[in-house]
């Protein structure tokens, strides 16, 4: 069992990639609750669940930070602003989901509010109560319809694809949140799946307010999982086996921000460059191994440290920017005689 941090309100809620909110420069705003997440899927680009070798910390956001941290930055991006709750796990892992889905879609400035998941924790009840909540679309993970393969690439035996295809069949049917499945290809793998998906998600009356299909292309990522002999397809390519798809089921699958209407917006400025020596305190464990958590001194940021073996006992240091995109920051400690 790994250890879950609280993240509360002392904890700048911008600057790590796996909680609070990240803004990459459009009207949408990512907002991360929890990192933890019940499966462990076998391509999962961020390590998730039970299985993963290289988390250490799993954190979960006060529900009252987070909601105030999202409206200063809701209000700086103004209005028609669309909160994504799309987390390093799953987002039904917060026990107050409802809630910051009822938080959200009462801002003035949120005109949708979206989650990504992959639907182990719904049920037919919460699914009617985050739409009651006012959420705006569920996009649902769902990346076999054959029971066998389902569970191999979820890496685990409780998940039933069954039960998925059923409750997208009554969020679709039965509910006022829009639908869109999002199945990620594996190429050699669920090449047969992904026709099969395309058309439940038609037969099922998915994408009444957007597009009803979000086709994933499978990446390997540095310190995710790579299933075995499963190469990324080029961008190319990719998009020329969806417009094969989209010829022969008459749906759009090449899909752009456009469809969705997310419009670029300033970014929230970045305080700190790379390269730059900050003054910073560590309050926690880091995500991953190796890592610790520490917010700057001037309280502006949170940030992980890493090539940290043992904090100093004050918990103080100064360290050197190594990245800074998109607010998310990266840090190394600096030797002695460059203090």
């Amino acid at each position: 069992m790994r250890e879950t941090f609280k993240i509360g309100g002392e904890t700048p809620l911008i600057g790590c990639i796996a909680f609070g909110l990240i803004d990459r420069g459009t009207n949408l705003i990512q907002v991360r609750p929890s990192s933890s997440c019940p499966l462990s899927c076998i391509f999962c680009s961020t390590d998730a669940g039970p299985n993963s070798r290289n988390r250490q910390t799993e954190y979960l956001v006060e529900l009252e930070p987070l909601l105030e941290a999202f409206k200063a930055l809701a209000a700086f991006k103004g209005g028609r602003v669309e909160a994504h709750i799309d987390t390093v796990g799953d987002p039904l892992t917060y026990p107050k989901i409802v809630e910051l889905v009822e938080a959200l879609s009462s801002l003035p400035e949120v005109s949708v509010v979206s989650m990504q998941t992959k639907g182990f924790l719904l049920t037919e009840r919460l699914a009617e109560e985050l739409a009651e909540a006012g959420l705006s679309r569920l996009n649902l993970s769902i990346d076999a319809v054959d029971s066998a393969l389902a569970v191999k690439l979820a890496g685990t035996p409780a998940y039933r694809v069954e039960k998925i295809l059923g409750l997208a069949e009554h969020v679709a049917g039965s509910t006022k949140a829009d639908l869109l499945i999002a199945p990620v290809w594996l190429p050699g793998v669920n090449d047969e799946e992904i026709p099969k998906i395309v058309e439940f998600a038609l037969k099922i009356g998915a994408g009444k307010r957007w597009p009803p299909l979000g086709i994933q292309r499978y990446e390997a990522h540095k310190r995710g999982r790579r299933p075995p002999n499963v190469k990324p397809v080029s961008w190319k390519t990719f998009y020329r086996w969806l417009s094969r798809l989209e010829a022969e089921y008459q749906v759009k699958l090449k899909l752009t921000r456009r469809d969705f209407n997310i419009e670029r917006r300033p970014m929230l400025p970045i305080p700190y460059q790379v390269g730059q020596k900050v003054s910073v305190r560590i309050v926690g464990p880091g995500w991953l191994k190796g890592e610790h958590l520490a917010v700057t001194r001037d309280g502006l940021r949170s940030l992980t440290v890493v090539r940290l073996p043992h904090p100093p006992e004050s918990g103080e240091l100064k360290v050197r920017i190594l990245k800074n995109e998109h607010n998310i920051l990266l840090a190394e400690p600096l030797l002695p005689q460059r203090l």
